[in-house]
């Protein structure tokens, strides 16, 4: 399976999708593409791939050319407001009747720009629906404008009609979408995955005053996304770059396992300590080859092989059953100062929260002290309240973060009937699998009210599933 996973981990904005795109494809590829681009608005603008390089790491800065001057020329030298790309309303858009005058946005890229008109929303998409490219790659570019518009308006408690675009940011924002929706377009991934996106920290300055980061239109759009600020100050996730990613990936977790073949860097503006580029990684995660006799570690597994089909198995394991590789997170800390009533109390207090599970193991610790490892798994979004609870709970200072994958089987509950009453069972089915399990407490319950042994009652439950299903 073709996919193409965005690595994030210093944000996102549109010409840096776009660069990073655009060295993911070949060279008569990527001829085809600047000519596509560069025939939009052949007296207007022009898109020119730059070499750049952030802390020894070279890639693609995408510039767009308008009028004659790049994006970071244009409009230089007046200043009346600046503005950090995405915050609280998009550098390209600006909220009808509302600060009309002449004035320049500081991007997160390193874009400014000298806005003197303005183009509504359904002016926008009538000038996408012109434009010499696909119906695909119009789609697409329509549907990001709906998240950036709609998050606008929610923004400033407006109607999307009323949200309006500068004309001369029009102009490279609209390149940015275009270009990144014909990019993926020639890519034809059968899939897009996405990291979690890093959008910074702290507060951006503009025409409406300082705002915080995430700008509101920003988090509007990475609403259902997971994201995660950092020790990096500055806006690093752009609107437009939130937008593109929202329509186009279908998940965002770590970097699934994959053959990569192929990885490409676009490159930001600024310099930070961390290198400024988001990375594309072009990779097959395909259908793992089936083993020869040769290659198997014993007669035993060899015949175990033989009984399931590989057919049935190995093509639901790595394509069509994908999605059901979800991520969790694994929160961990050692105890050796805690009474076993005080970490049995934790372990029952964070089960009853909702993690997904909860155990202790034995370690040894420093001066060979006997303690515990805690362990407790929860979903990518519930961490912060989990990690607050162990804090508060046990008596731990710090906590271990690591993000895993898991695979799980579909689980539903049914009641089969038996000689000692009805027993409920959870089934657990998938991949060509199914499995059984008698309920403890049913099995319990029966066992004593017929004064039997729990073993008697649970084969019994497991005889009437094998029966049944």
């Amino acid at each position: 399976m073709k996919t193409l996973f965005m690595e994030c981990n210093m944000g996102a904005a549109g010409d840096m999708l776009m660069g990073a795109l655009f060295e993911l494809l070949p060279e008569s590829g990527q001829r085809t593409f600047l000519d596509t681009m560069n025939g939009i608005f052949p007296d207007k603008v022009m898109l020119s791939p730059v070499p750049s390089e952030k802390c020894g790491i070279w890639g693609t800065k995408m510039n767009v050319v308008i009028l004659g001057q790049t994006e970071e020329e244009h409009g230089s030298g007046q200043e009346p407001h600046t503005h950090e790309h995405g915050a609280g309303c998009e550098p390209h858009t600006h909220e009808h009747g509302a600060g009309c005058e002449p004035h320049t946005h500081e991007h997160g890229s390193g874009r400014h720009h000298h806005h003197p008109l303005h183009v509504s929303y359904p002016e926008m998409l009538a000038q996408i629906d012109s434009l010499p490219v696909s119906d695909t790659v119009k789609e697409d570019a329509k549907a990001v404008y709906a998240l950036i518009g709609t998050a606008e308006s929610n923004a400033h408690h407006t109607d999307i009609s009323q949200i309006h675009f500068h004309e001369v940011g029009t102009l490279d924002a609209l390149m940015d979408v275009v270009g990144c929706c014909l990019l993926l377009e020639m890519l034809s991934p059968e899939q897009v995955v996405a990291s979690p996106i890093h959008v910074g920290s702290g507060s951006v300055r503009c025409a409406h005053g300082i705002l915080p980061v995430p700008a509101p239109a920003t988090a509007d759009i990475l609403r259902d996304v997971p994201i995660y600020g950092g020790a990096i100050e500055g806006e690093l996730c752009t609107p437009t770059g939130a937008a593109l990613l929202k329509h186009f990936a279908s998940q965002f977790i770590a970097m699934p396992p994959m053959a990569v073949e192929k990885t490409g860097y676009g490159m930001g503006s600024k310099d930070y300590p961390t290198a400024n580029c988001l990375r594309a990684f072009w990779g097959n995660m395909s259908i793992l080859p089936v083993p020869s006799p040769k290659q198997l570690p014993s007669s035993y597994e060899a015949a175990a092989l033989a009984q399931v089909p590989v057919r049935e198995t190995r093509p639901d394991f790595y394509t069509e059953q994908f999605h059901s590789l979800d991520q969790i997170l694994e929160l961990s800390c050692n105890l050796d100062d805690m009474s076993p009533e005080a970490v049995s109390y934790a372990v029952g207090l964070l089960l009853d929260a909702g993690a997904l599970d909860v155990f202790t193991t034995p370690v040894y610790m420093k001066k060979n002290r006997p303690g515990l490892l805690l362990t407790c798994l929860c979903n990518l979004e519930e961490e912060s309240r989990f990690s607050r609870l162990i804090l508060t709970h046990t008596a731990t200072r710090g906590i271990r973060i690591q993000p895993c994958y898991r695979r799980t089987l579909e689980a539903q509950f049914r009641k089969v009937r038996t000689v000692y009453g009805e027993i409920t069972v959870k089934i657990s089915t998938g991949y060509g699998l199914s499995k059984f399990k008698p309920e403890y407490e049913d099995v319990a319950a029966a066992a004593k009210q017929c004064k039997v042994p729990f073993a008697k009652v649970y084969d019994a439950a497991m005889d009437a599933c094998r029966k049944e299903y």
